[in-house]
């Protein structure tokens, strides 16, 4: 296999592990932006349709260069997105308009959302993700306390409705989110492997960012729950306003009460965490009064 290869399209360029076509994104609009890093064997595009409209475009069917498997693969996984996609869908979830059938692969179109994802790993890799004034995790970091929390608030009452609707969230971490600095507006921007309950890991290591991982997500055969998304919620938190993997008070930066609520979300026995989304919601909602 050659490679690896730039491929133009428009007024952006990228590489691949070897040549593939992209003649049908022309049939949609002008391709403005370009997103070919992600390890998951997605592509992804923003286009500018021809009334001006915007949509980002994702893409399986390519060989990546940051993806050890084979395109069918890809294919096959993000075929299978589309349920969560169509059922999940809420105000801070990126809008899905429709999919695409190509003979070399499979595209999903999304309503455009002008946002920065927080975990731009490809821009700024740790540990300038954390300190470059430039980095979108950073730059978050910075806002107040009110709007932190309004942002892990909007993350919360939208895991809750995937609660509610029967799903459990897999893979949701601070690369899942993209937020607006202008209207100070957030949105989930992936929700590939959520997936109909009950699920029961298959794998050993789940799909995820170990950051925000609880202890079933490596192990082969544990139930993937409620229980899990509640860990997920409360990792999510120390991500955001503590210390991430330090989770100390020291580094929170809200109130203890709140502090207390994360804690008991990340303890490691999943009995001791609280039993679902909704009451750990509920718990934060008190907690936010009192605190």
């Amino acid at each position: 296999m050659s490679g690896p290869i730039t491929i133009e399209v428009d007024h952006v360029s990228f590489k691949l592990k070897e040549d593939h076509s992209f003649f049908w994104l022309a049939e949609i609009g002008e391709v403005f932006a370009v997103f070919p890093e992600q390890d998951s064997g997605n592509i992804s595009f923003g286009i500018k349709k021809n009334d001006g409209k915007k949509l980002f475009v994702k893409y399986a069917g390519a060989r990546t260069m940051n993806f050890a498997g084979r395109p069918e693969e890809a294919i096959k996984r993000l075929k299978q997105s589309v349920e969560a996609y169509q059922h999940l869908r809420h105000e801070q979830v990126i809008h899905y308009v429709d999919s695409i059938e190509l003979e070399q692969g499979y595209a999903l179109l999304f309503d455009w959302f002008d946002g920065e994802c927080l975990h731009s790993h490809w821009s700024y890799p740790p540990p300038l993700k954390e300190t470059h004034p430039d980095s979108p995790y950073y730059r978050f970091r910075q806002l107040s306390i009110d709007k932190r929390l309004k942002a892990l608030n909007d993350i919360f009452s939208f895991h809750t409705y995937v609660e509610e609707e029967g799903f459990v969230a897999i893979d949701f971490y601070d690369g899942s989110i993209l937020y607006n600095f202008n209207d100070n507006e957030l949105k989930v921007c992936d929700i590939d492997f959520y997936a109909r309950k009950p699920y029961t890991n298959r794998m050993g290591r789940l799909w995820g960012s170990k950051r925000f991982m609880s202890p079933e997500e490596f192990q082969l055969g544990a139930p993937i729950d409620e229980r899990t998304n509640v860990f997920n919620m409360g990792a999510i938190a120390f991500g955001l306003i503590g210390g991430e993997l330090d989770r100390s008070f020291s580094k929170w930066e809200a109130s203890q009460e709140l502090y207390e609520v994360v804690l008991k979300a990340v303890k490691e026995n999943r009995e001791e965490r609280y039993q679902s989304l909704r009451e750990f919601s509920l718990a934060w909602g008190d907690a936010s009064k009192s605190g």
